[in-house]
């Protein structure tokens, strides 16, 4: 099937290509940039005032199975990154089981490829169970297709277990992908530990332990030459230390959460425990300090930590209330309204933060509108204005913040092999 996208701004940040121009499609491949000929597609897709860009790539997502297919499943993960422009994902394994075995991994990179509307790609579990105590058979799990090793949502203590991972890491030359959390620092807390957290009698997490893992992980990697990437920047000091190492020649990458580039940790009294996240909502000198960095290039990527739950888990008290928000569907609209249209990130380094440079740090074959390559496209209208309607998610929780809130920007229609996932004029979406 021929495909014939015309008229669009054809963005590919990779060679930093921007044009006015025609895309056309033949299969699941990109036949030509430019001035291609139409007469024989069978379907054409008016893309004026649109941007044309790579299939969003997101390297940080929770799809909760297997083990909580009340929260999310990957069929549903996968339909809420396809309607948030996304073509391409990559899966945190804390679930239950853990991705900390060969079979466990082969389950769902096969349930992503059979009932996937994107591309799924996963990560494995530096440990087994997410425990910190034993390593999980690392080279045994890269065979099989993992693309970084983490146990996020927990951090490795035991410093002896976690410089074996990083040399393991070096020799198979895999990123380790790092949730950066003193637990022996922080024990409790909802927010960030400031003036919000004592308003809400919460006794808040400090930005230090987040600090204190990430100058620890920097160390080692400085060390063993692996590759460590940072998850979820959420601090000015984090951000300075990673600033720092890059400087020093550290192999060392780092991703920014729309929310925490967005809002603060007020919003603790708007939103409640929709608003608890981990790491947290911090303050405006931090969220200025992440814009900053994504801004000069110490934060490579914009990565969503889509953490879905139930709106009765999230109706617990404050703190037994899950951690965690849904981030897929509304991270186009975020990036473009608080980051492109105040001027604060140039629209290529936007692009690139969301697709190329995502694509890299994980060696995903993905981020790239070429000739010649696979036909995963997101248009977005830069333009369109919409309010953040929790009801109409495709994911199958509802646990955002961003509920009732005005956006300008939003992605109208993905393809993934040139096959259409999403269409925001379509009946079904």
């Amino acid at each position: 099937m021929k495909t014939f996208i015309k008229n669009g701004t054809v963005i590919n940040p990779d060679t930093a290509f921007i044009q006015t121009t025609n895309v056309l499609i033949e299969d699941e491949k990109i036949m030509r940039i430019g001035d291609a000929q139409h007469e024989e597609a069978e379907r054409v897709i008016d893309a004026t005032g649109l941007l044309v860009v790579p299939g969003l790539v997101d390297i940080h997502v929770h799809f909760r199975e297997p083990g909580f297919p009340q929260k999310e499943t990957i069929q549903t993960g996968s339909l809420a990154a396809a309607a948030g422009g996304f073509s391409a994902v990559v899966c945190m394994p804390n679930t239950k089981p853990a991705i900390d075995t060969v079979e466990t991994l082969t389950y769902v990179l096969q349930t992503g490829k059979r009932h996937g509307a994107v591309k799924v790609f996963s990560s494995a579990a530096m440990t087994y169970g997410i425990e910190g105590q034993i390593l999980t058979d690392m080279e045994s799990l890269r065979k099989a297709g993992a693309v970084t090793f983490t146990d996020d949502g927990r951090t490795v203590m035991d410093p002896g277990i976690l410089y074996d991972c990083f040399c393991k890491a070096a020799e198979l030359d895999v990123p380790i992908s790092s949730h950066c959390e003193d637990h022996r620092f922080v024990t409790s807390g909802s927010f960030n530990r400031g003036k919000f957290s004592s308003l809400l009698g919460d006794p808040g997490i400090p930005a230090l332990g987040e600090e204190l893992i990430i100058a620890r992980d920097i160390l080692f990697a400085e060390e063993t030459g692996a590759r460590l990437h940072i998850q979820h920047v959420s601090t000015a000091r984090g951000v300075q230390l990673i600033r720092e190492a890059k400087a020093r020649g550290v192999r060392v990458t780092a991703e920014a959460a729309p929310h925490h580039f967005s809002i603060t940790d007020e919003q603790a009294l708007l939103s409640g425990t929709m608003a608890k996240v981990n790491p947290p909502l911090r303050t405006e000198q931090d969220v200025e300090a992440v814009v900053q960095g994504l801004s000069e290039g110490t934060l490579d990527a914009i990565a969503t930590d889509h953490a879905p739950h139930t709106i009765a888990e999230k109706s617990h008290p404050l703190e037994r209330a899950p951690f965690g928000l849904v981030g897929l569907e509304t991270a186009v609209g975020l990036t473009f309204t608080k980051l492109v249209h105040p001027g604060k990130l140039q629209l290529m380094d936007a692009i690139s933060k969301l697709t190329i440079n995502p694509a890299n740090i994980m060696g995903l074959p993905a981020g790239r509108l070429e000739e010649g390559h696979a036909a995963d496209i997101a248009i977005i209208d830069p333009n369109k204005e919409w309010i953040v309607e929790p009801d109409t998610f495709h994911s199958k929780s509802r646990n955002t913040p961003f509920s009732g809130m005005k956006l300008k920007g939003k992605a109208v229609l993905t393809m993934v092999n040139g096959n259409i996932v999403y269409d925001e004029n379509s009946p079904s979406g």
